[in-house]
């Protein structure tokens, strides 16, 4: 069945970095378009980034343009989230996502930004 495992999220000062990783399986991977979200305490669950199958096409939330960065590696099955810059305001749960039709999703990491 369709798994994907969200790992990289920890505790980072303003202004640091981090990289988040999402193991996919179960399907074919160089398929589908894949997504990070994220949900902070008391909000929805919002876009991030989007990247398309090939790696070649991204989209980005205004909220995390020029900071943040997707990237896939469809031989490795994975897709990162590069995180620049990070603002207390970036703390959620992230969550790996796979497109439609099988919009499934992860279990999430928690990123946390705090001095």
């Amino acid at each position: 069945q369709v798994q994907l495992v969200e790992s990289g999220g920890g505790l980072v000062q303003p202004g640091g970095s981090l990289r988040l990783s999402c193991a996919a399986s179960g399907f074919i991977f160089s398929r589908y378009y894949m997504n990070w979200y994220r949900q902070a305490p008391g909000k929805q669950r919002e876009l991030v980034a989007t990247v398309s199958s090939g790696g070649l096409t991204t989209y980005y939330a205004d909220a995390v343009k020029g900071r943040f960065t997707i990237s896939r590696d469809n031989a490795k099955k994975t897709v990162y989230l590069q995180m620049n810059r990070l603002k207390p305001e970036d703390t959620a749960v992230y969550y790996c996502n796979v497109a439609r039709p099988l919009d499934a999703w992860g279990q999430g990491t928690q990123v946390t930004v705090s001095s």
